[in-house]
């Protein structure tokens, strides 16, 4: 075969380069794709990934069905709903439940990784549920898009088009039902409470708030990273201050201390909230109120998380007390009939017997408690290193090279196999860019990084789910990444088992997985590395309380090295033993626990 020309080979690696950049961020692996696929090939497979995460089928359709009836006032600002149910891709995720959404209360939404809590938020914002038009709605799902405007302009630019919207709404009102209409009253109230001459002051507090800075907040949209583009359209739902917010775990993209401050931003939210949270502790300072998706139900609670807990344990409690007396009662009934042969004396009130037996099997039967899943994985033991197994010394950084843009000057920080270290800090400062000079993935400009040669290095990063191939079930992805370990598929389910994906979860397609259930997958790929020592920046994004639990017992068990950025507070109370803020191009001990430091973040917000 005659060689390729020189430019042709040229033109076939641009390809190579552009068919990979579409692939990655569509969420699939670059690795997985081959030379001989076409750009068609390709799109389709872009198109089905896309069709997966919006929930449509290949027709653009959506894959929910659901049902329901609106039991309150069309004019109320309350929301009340009988005979609830939803469906996903024929699965059933809730049947016959009762909604209600009182206007300024505040939702928490629990439920385990894939039961369906995004896909209910998605059926309510697209209205498939009979949801009054005067209720508007906003689902924080996507970020916003790329574009010419700056943070604050889009904020603000989007705050005019829903006055905008508004004040078209109040005069078509007025023209087909009067000015007495009832529904003018909460539009008059809303156009009132969005002065457009604090448009641009108001947005620039929530924007600080979230983390962009004087510098930040004039950056076009389109120059932003997707984190970024997310928090410009958290600041825009809070500002435009929808009757019904809608928020899908909004802490994913933020540090600690914009967590901080949305929480304490939410906790005074006036109107209606409905909040999927990982976090135990935000969903403690915002939520009024709590709805459990379990057993295909909805189950309605009052109080935050905390109280939520205890209500629930005495509830089962109650439950397994009352199961074991009636079951007790049904034994010695039967134990009655069996006995009665056929004594004429005694058939009688053993048909007695039967009836009342008949009776309570009618009435339905007292169940017993249906325990959460509890899994538990560990981190493979590893040989012991003697320190120093990382360590810096006066290293100073910056990623053009110029001294006067520094993240770090002279800094000296290092692992040993029994660190369990914290990062805490705004976003901005170097928190990731540290994680990535402990890799080796950036250099110092100054002073030296030294490695033990013994160092196995594990990531768990924010964007370490884009390495999945949606398009593949778990099962077929970790076989065939493994396939030198082994090639059976029984073997494989029982290792992906340990990290709470069981059954049909683990051959469906990845695309269909909630994020959470996804990162269980980047878990179990991590673990089969077999790292000493482990790197995980914003570990528990989207997962469930139980997964956090379970990934702070397997870091507690684990003897190597752990060094993790996260804004988890419940996380970071378990595993921390040293916690180290990162500020002012330096990395210092913070003298106290996770709790004080979250209380000195708050001292600090301004609303």
């Amino acid at each position: 075969m005659p060689p390729k020309s020189a430019s042709k080979a040229k033109r076939e690696a641009k390809q190579a380069e552009r068919r990979a950049k579409k692939a990655e961020k569509n969420g699939i692996d670059p690795a997985t794709l081959v030379e001989d696929k076409t750009e068609e090939e390709i799109a389709k497979a872009q198109e089905a990934i896309l069709n997966m995460k919006l929930q449509k089928d290949k027709d653009g359709l959506s894959d929910r069905v659901v049902t329901g009836v609106l039991d309150s006032i069309p004019t109320s600002r309350d929301i009340k709903m009988s005979s609830v149910s939803l469906l996903f891709h024929g699965k059933v995720l809730i049947q016959d439940s009762q909604v209600e959404l009182n206007y300024g209360r505040r939702y928490g939404l629990l439920g385990a990784n894939g039961c369906g809590k995004s896909t209910f938020l998605k059926a309510i914002a697209e209205r498939e549920y009979p949801i009054p038009q005067n209720i508007d709605i906003y689902l924080l799902a996507e970020a916003a898009e790329p574009s010419e405007y700056s943070a604050l302009e889009y904020v603000v630019k989007e705050a005019e088009s829903e006055l905008l919207r508004i004040e078209e709404l109040v005069e078509k009102i007025i023209t087909e039902e009067g000015p007495e209409a009832e529904a003018l009253e909460d539009l008059y109230e809303k156009m009132d409470s969005m002065d457009p001459s604090t448009f641009e002051s108001r947005a620039a507090i929530i924007l600080i708030g979230l983390g962009f800075n004087k510098d930040t907040i004039l950056k076009k949209t389109k120059d932003m990273s997707g984190g970024w583009r997310m928090r410009v359209a958290l600041a825009k739902a809070l500002f435009v201050k929808p009757t019904l917010l809608l928020l899908d775990d909004p802490t994913a993209h933020l540090d600690l201390e914009a967590c901080v401050w949305l929480e304490e931003y939410l906790k005074r939210w006036d109107r209606t909230l409905v909040l999927i949270s990982h976090s135990r502790d935000f969903l403690n300072g915002v939520c009024t109120n709590m709805i459990d998706m379990r057993e295909q139900k909805l189950m309605a609670y009052g109080g935050n998380w905390d109280s939520y807990a205890k209500t629930r344990e005495e509830q089962e409690t109650n439950q397994m007390k009352q199961y074991a007396k009636q079951q007790e009662e049904i034994a010695h009934i039967k134990k009655f009939i069996a006995s009665a042969g056929t004594y004429a004396n005694l058939v009688k009130q053993a048909k007695s017997r039967q009836k009342i037996l008949d009776k309570m099997e009618a009435d339905g039967l007292i169940q017993p408690v249906v325990a959460d899943k509890v899994f538990s994985f560990r981190f493979a033991e590893v040989e012991r290193l003697p320190p120093p197994v990382l360590a810096f010394d006066d290293v100073s950084f910056s990623y053009d090279g110029n001294p006067e843009h520094n993240l770090y000057e002279h800094l000296d920080f290092g692992l040993d196999m029994d660190s369990r270290v914290a990062l805490v800090g705004p976003n901005g400062v170097g928190k990731s860019t540290l994680l990535k000079m402990l890799t080796g993935e950036l250099q110092p400009q100054q002073g030296r990084i030294s490695r033990h040669t013994h160092v196995k290095l594990g990531v768990y990063s924010q964007h370490s789910q884009d390495l999945l191939d949606l398009n593949k079930s778990a099962l077929e992805f970790i076989r065939d990444k493994y396939r030198h370990v082994s090639e059976d598929f029984q073997y494989w389910r029982g290792q992906i088992g340990r990290y709470g994906l069981t059954g049909e979860n683990q051959t469906v397609k990845m695309g269909t997985l909630s994020e959470g259930q996804r990162s269980r997958v980047v878990f179990c790929l991590l673990a089969l590395e077999q790292p000493n020592v482990i790197l995980l920046d914003e570990p528990t994004n989207h997962a469930s309380p139980a997964l956090v639990d379970s990934l702070a017992d397997a870091i507690n068990a684990f003897n190597g090295a752990v060094c993790v950025v996260s804004h988890d507070f419940v996380l970071l109370d378990k595993v921390a033993k040293d916690i180290y803020v990162v500020d002012n191009k330096c990395v210092t001990r913070w003298n106290g626990t996770i709790a004080e430091y979250k209380k000195s973040l708050a001292e600090k917000v301004i609303l």
